[in-house]
């Protein structure tokens, strides 16, 4: 029983990181209809980012300071957001009105231009970097549970960030306009609302909750580099699309399921090599029966 709870533990941990991720996916994809390939590079960014402020931010505050971690993350969420408002004004506000696949396209081309652009010696280079320690590494042991402070951190983080993006969702008047958009963004551009402003208000959101997991990520992780995030965003994009794409609590839902499974068959012996594949097994079984995700809804189109 212990070590089944401790894989729950650990299970919920992932989860939350990939939930994080999945959100950012799922937001974009409810207001305009496509999937931001390059959002689990600005997840990289952001880690980069913290990795960067954190001299910094030790040498004000103290080395694994609360304050000073607190700092860095904040910082390191507004600029990945500028970032991700920059790319959709560059990348995809010019090809808004074009198909879909045009976009598709463009954005993995994105994805590709920050991956092996942020390679070069003079950005990041190929090489691995430690991350370093943001806040005080402990482990505290309860019946039988191992739980370290990195765990308590990803848990609380995640708990709070989706209540703040709930709350801001559903009792906000930006929330009701991102919702109007995501719902018919004709109809939500008839009665005032400026919809561009919400969709780069909407990748600033999402980009900042992936800079944040992707600092959550990198504490968990031994070393960060410029393809750190092609993994964790494959399986957060996953997570999403069994929650239900386009469905912020599916999303969470979804995170939180693929990090249980995959958790618990890591610990199989036989099966922990084949926790990729499980996990698109899961994927192609969601499509195959459950189209929408498990908490979306089908969507019935006019041609």
């Amino acid at each position: 029983m212990s070590e089944f709870l401790q894989q729950v533990v650990n299970g919920l941990a992932l989860g939350s990181i990939y939930a994080l991720i999945a959100i950012g996916y799922t937001m974009v994809y409810g207001v305009l209809r496509f999937i931001n390939f390059a959002h689990s590079d600005i997840l990289m960014l952001g880690a980069f980012a913290a990795f960067f402020l954190a001299p910094k931010a030790q040498a004000i505050f103290g080395a694994e300071s609360v304050l000073g971690a607190i700092s860095v993350i904040l910082l390191s969420a507004l600029i990945c957001a500028a970032i991700g408002m920059l790319i959709e004004y560059l990348a995809y506000r010019p090809l808004r009105d074009r198909p879909k696949l045009t976009v598709l396209i463009t954005a993995i081309g994105v994805s590709l231009l920050i991956e092996f652009g942020c390679q070069h010696p003079a950005v990041f280079g190929p090489n691995p970097k430690a991350f370093p320690k943001l806040f005080p590494a402990a482990d505290y042991h309860l019946q039988g549970l191992t739980i370290s402070t990195n765990d308590m951190v990803v848990l609380g983080s995640t708990l709070v960030l989706l209540g703040a993006l709930w709350f801001m969702v559903q009792r906000t008047k930006v929330g009701a306009a991102m919702r109007a958009v995501a719902f018919n963004h004709h109809a939500a551009a008839l009665m005032g609302i400026n919809v561009s402003r919400i969709i780069s208000l909407t990748f600033a959101v999402g980009s900042a909750l992936a800079a944040v997991a992707g600092i959550l990520y990198a504490l968990k992780a031994p070393a960060i580099e410029p393809l750190m995030g092609i993994q964790p965003g494959l399986r957060a994009f996953i997570a999403a699309v069994v929650g239900g794409i386009g469905n912020l609590p599916g999303a969470a839902l979804g995170g939180l399921l693929l990090g249980a499974l995959e958790t618990f068959a890591g610990g199989i012996p036989g099966v922990s090599n084949y926790r990729d594949g499980i996990a698109f097994a899961i994927l192609i079984l969601i499509l195959l029966f459950r189209p929408a995700g498990l908490l979306g809804k089908l969507q019935h189109e006019k041609v």
